[in-house]
């Protein structure tokens, strides 16, 4: 198997304002709107987002789906403080700010109007290691 790329599929109840927040705040374009889907891409190595029109819950062709799984979207980037300035500055709806974890990793948590979770991560190793 060769992959040669990756997208992330959410479903949501209203596409348009994903698109919004993804384009407005994380440098996203949209390359395909269609009736109830919206494709979103960047020019990095970011993973593409395909928001989908749909309701959380089971699905016919999923019968044993009880709910929704909780999932995040994660992108590790540079210049993290940087980021989180220019997301507050923005307004974005920043549910965890700039902090960094014992093992090293600094993370800012972002929310997008349907309630999807999104990680903004940055690798700095530990003092010492």
């Amino acid at each position: 198997m060769n992959v040669i790329g990756s997208a992330v599929l959410l479903s949501v109840g209203d596409p348009a304002a994903s698109s919004r927040f993804f384009t407005g705040h994380l440098g996203f374009r949209e390359v395909l709107v269609a009736e109830g889907v919206i494709h979103l891409s960047r020019d990095d190595a970011a993973a593409d987002l395909v928001v989908l029109r749909g309701a959380p819950g089971p699905h016919p062709e999923r019968p044993e789906a009880s709910g929704p799984a909780e999932v995040a979207v994660s992108f590790t980037v540079t210049d993290l403080a940087a980021e989180h300035e220019r997301l507050r500055r923005e307004r974005a709806r920043i549910t965890v700010p700039l902090r960094q974890e014992p093992w090293g990793e600094w993370v800012v948590q972002l929310t997008d109007p349907n309630g999807v979770v999104v990680q903004l991560v940055e690798w700095v190793p530990p003092a010492g290691a």
